[in-house]
């Protein structure tokens, strides 16, 4: 399975679409270019072949790459990526979720933002990244 499968256009928007199985269920893409703007959904990090990975990190790098490949599939940059929103299930968590975004953003260093909720779509997740980006090229 590849992160990203198709990128169409919907209603004057471009849009990306993975294999996630909640996109047909629930009615939405993985992300969508309005103009300049790019908004990336609620992301958990599953990998290739669809299963969650065991620990918060690997699920983290799994989510940001699926961001990135996302932004990238509609024109955007990494470097263009100007929030990020975390949910987890472990506010705990923070430390070694933090070190995986400023590994990977640190560089550009969006607004972010985290918080604990009870549960994710996938009983194994334990953090979902939702991303915004602005498309200055």
């Amino acid at each position: 399975m590849n992160r990203v499968l198709t990128v169409g256009s919907l209603a004057g928007r471009r849009i990306v679409s993975t294999a996630a199985k909640w996109e047909p269920m629930v009615g939405y893409s993985r992300a969508v270019r309005a103009g300049n703007w790019i908004a990336v959904t609620g992301t958990i990090g599953l990998r290739p072949d669809g299963t969650c990975p065991p620990t918060a990190e690997e699920q983290m790098r799994e989510a940001l790459a699926i961001i990135i490949a996302s932004v990238e599939a509609l024109g955007g940059y990494r470097t263009e990526i100007l929030r990020t929103r975390m949910f987890v299930t472990d506010i705990g968590l923070l430390p070694e979720l933090g070190r995986v975004h400023a590994e990977i953003l640190g560089d550009i260093r969006p607004a972010t933002t985290m918080v604990e909720v009870a549960a994710l779509a996938d009983p194994v997740a334990v953090v979902e990244v939702e991303a915004d980006a602005f498309v200055t090229h």
